[in-house]
């Protein structure tokens, strides 16, 4: 086996698309992938601890998205191929990994495929329809594609879409459907949090916890709201937010004007390490995702997180969440434009311990049987091998 993968995102930056990339370099049998991918200051310790090839273009990863970046990882990513001869090549996304690949793929002839996220398709379907330069672009590298993999239902619904808005016949392409998944090696419950209680000051009560970017579709609004609207009846309910992003400023004034600030940590900066403990410390995990501003949750890599820690989940009901919320087994599927629907699944898991309980150790089951990284890597694997030009 002879695989090349491109990708902007990959470790040491963080995202569930880099966290994704690392899980593959680290699971694929050792020697059978090389990844390309920008450079980063802090990529040295990263790369050594993995089985398998990184080859770092010497452009920072923040510039392979310019003309002058991906020029130079289009003549690094072909000089890799002409050296390597990969059966086959993976595209961390479609932009800017499609790029290199699609000019393999014309020069050697070597299949690639396209993994797509909800995000990234409801972004490229505007830009279609108001570009022809980029419909042309968009064309060239989804219809070149020997495979379009998705990372849920929803955005294999998209990807077909897209396709049929592109005039390709959708139902004759060849799209999969991926779910992903965590470590539950890593993730799994009985991590004592008294570190991460101690270090972010996580005072004695019932935590909420979402573990997400600061962003408009992420639901963190509908989280801020739910506690106000609970705050009488729970006096002791909290509210932990990890992670960083635009809407900060925006979430902390939301927070003061609801009258919860008190009861809420913003946590901006959180090591990884840290987070199977905050994990264990919170009580429920709110990902109330929905769509706005041209985002979608494709997936929720964070729900398995939770699930596989034992944490019963509320997720919403759009987007990829259906794929990782198994309703009534690992968690409550929830309308997440209606803070009272929220309320209301919260407040019976808050009630109900016997419930919570059932589902947090029905999450923990389902992580250990399907929603794992080892089947995940399986899947890409299998799917690369299918569709690998044939041995010379």
């Amino acid at each position: 086996m002879n695989h090349l993968l491109l990708t902007y995102d990959f470790p040491p930056m963080g995202g569930g698309i880099a966290r994704m990339m690392g899980e593959l370099a680290k699971r694929y049998p050792a020697g059978a992938l090389t990844v390309s991918t920008g450079s980063h200051p802090r990529s040295s310790e990263v790369d050594r601890a993995l089985p398998n090839r990184i080859d770092r273009v010497p452009t920072p990863s923040g510039r392979l998205r310019t003309v002058q970046g991906l020029m130079a990882w289009t003549r690094r990513a072909g000089t890799l191929a002409h050296s390597l001869s990969p059966r086959f090549v993976w595209c961390g996304n479609l932009k800017p990994a499609g790029y290199p690949a699609n000019w393999i793929h014309r020069r050697a002839g070597t299949p690639y495929g396209v993994m797509l996220y909800g995000t990234e398709l409801l972004l490229l379907r505007q830009r279609i329809g108001r570009s022809a330069l980029k419909r042309r672009t968009a064309r060239a590298l989804l219809g070149s594609a020997r495979v379009l993999l998705t990372i849920s239902r929803a955005t294999e619904d998209l990807c077909r879409q897209v396709l049929g808005e592109l005039g390709f016949d959708g139902g004759g392409m060849d799209v999969r459907v991926v779910p992903l998944g965590t470590d539950p090696e890593r993730f799994r419950p009985g991590r004592d949090p008294a570190l991460v209680r101690s270090r972010y000051r996580l005072e004695s009560g019932r935590w909420l916890l979402t573990v997400a970017r600061l962003a408009a579709h992420k639901g963190i609004d509908t989280g801020l709201k739910v506690l106000a609207m609970l705050r009488d009846e729970y006096p002791d309910l909290r509210y932990a937010v990890v992670g960083s992003g635009i809407k900060q400023v925006e979430l902390e004034a939301l927070a003061r004007r609801l009258g919860v600030a008190d009861r809420v940590r913003f946590l901006t900066e959180v090591p990884d390490e840290d987070l199977p403990g905050l994990y264990n410390h919170a009580e429920l995990y709110l990902g109330v995702s929905r769509p706005a501003e041209l985002m979608i949750e494709g997936f929720g890599i964070s729900l398995s997180e939770a699930s596989a820690c034992g944490l019963p989940v509320i997720g919403g009901l759009s987007g990829g969440i259906p794929d990782a919320v198994r309703d009534g087994e690992t968690g409550l599927l929830v309308d997440a434009g209606r803070p009272e629907a929220v309320v209301d699944a919260v407040r019976l898991l808050l009630r109900d311990r016997d419930l919570a309980g059932r589902l947090g150790r029905g999450g923990r089951k389902a992580v250990e049987r399907f929603y794992n990284w080892n089947r995940v890597t399986a899947d890409v694997v299998g799917i690369g091998q299918e569709c690998a030009a044939p041995s010379p």
